[in-house]
């Protein structure tokens, strides 16, 4: 980590963080940001490439084993820079170390043996093709669904999660079966497999690290924040109707405004930034806020914007 920080900030180069931890190169070019970025902070280089940059921060902080702020990721961010993830590991990592396998065995004397470990590559490689493509088809469809406001009561993201793992113990088993068991004299080209294989072991389990610390949590959140509208809604069916309009009346634009910046997963101070006020006047427009509406967390302003449709559901930010 970049010295006497606990995580990477918007104002870093972004050639500081690529000395800082080489590996992030992969985190870079799974979030489609293209190099030649010279100087360019990270806010500078994520608004030019379009990425959100509080979600690229909290993937950068985790894969350098920092705390990551798993509170501001953009869901649709995420999902894309896992989506490259999944093709680079199907299209260009896996392929390649099969490439090489093959090479790095044709020395061999023991074809048999070498024709077994090859199918038990195949094997694996098919296994994780059917995990990625179930995660792409299926599990980021229902958080497309989710960001459009559709809930499905049926599913969760925790029935997923529960038998979620990082795919990379029996390619773990692979790397220890040529390592101890296959015999063969000329191992450069083998050792330099090896090393992939190791390097792809890593990446798989930092993948999942950022599925399950980062991904999961942010779509709890969204789940929790739709099921709570929807049963406000119910229950403001009716009676309650004309108080909360009359809520929303009582409210000035610029209280509204801080209201939707809220729901966006905006603290005080971008608040100020974008509103062009000081930190000392939100706060303020905030306490008259809570006091005219009796809402005093984050995710209640939220399901009081959904709710009187100051803001539409794809900008919500999990609170």
């Amino acid at each position: 980590m970049i010295e006497n920080q606990k995580s990477y900030l918007p104002g870093n180069r972004m050639r500081d963080v690529i000395r800082d931890n080489n590996m992030l190169l992969m985190a870079i070019s799974r979030f489609d940001i293209g190099f030649g970025f010279g100087d360019s902070t990270i806010a500078e280089t994520c608004e030019a490439n379009g990425v959100d940059t509080s979600t690229f921060i909290a993937v950068c902080d985790l894969l350098s084993h920092a705390e990551a702020d798993a509170s501001k990721v953009s869901l649709p961010s995420l999902m894309g820079y896992l989506r490259r993830a999944h093709t680079s590991f199907l299209d260009i990592t896996l392929p390649h170390i099969r490439h090489h396998l093959i090479e790095a065995i044709n020395y061999s004397e023991t074809d048999d043996v070498a024709f077994l470990l090859m199918k038990f590559f195949d094997d694996y490689v098919l296994e994780v093709k059917r995990h990625m493509e179930y995660e792409n088809n299926v599990i980021f469809s229902y958080v497309d669904r989710l960001l459009e406001g559709q809930v499905d009561e049926s599913f969760s993201i925790s029935k997923f999660s529960m038998n979620h793992s990082h795919m990379a113990a029996k390619l773990n088993d692979l790397k220890d079966i040529y390592i101890y068991h296959y015999k063969q004299r000329d191992i450069a080209r083998l050792s330099a497999t090896l090393f992939d294989i190791i390097i792809c072991e890593r990446d798989l389990m930092a993948h999942f690290e950022v599925e399950s610390r980062l991904f999961v949590p942010a779509v709890e959140r969204l789940e929790n924040s739709l099921r709570t509208a929807i049963c406000c809604e119910t229950e403001n069916d009716g009676g309650n109707e004309v108080e909360t309009n009359s809520q929303l009346e009582a409210l000035g634009e610029r209280e509204k405004d801080i209201i939707r910046c809220v729901a966006r997963g905006l603290a005080n101070k971008e608040i100020a930034d974008e509103l062009c006020l000081s930190v000392h006047t939100v706060a303020t427009h905030r306490r008259n806020i809570s006091a005219k509406l009796g809402i005093h967390s984050s995710a209640g302003l939220t399901i009081f914007a959904i709710l009187n449709k100051l803001v539409d559901l794809p900008s919500v930010r999990p609170q």
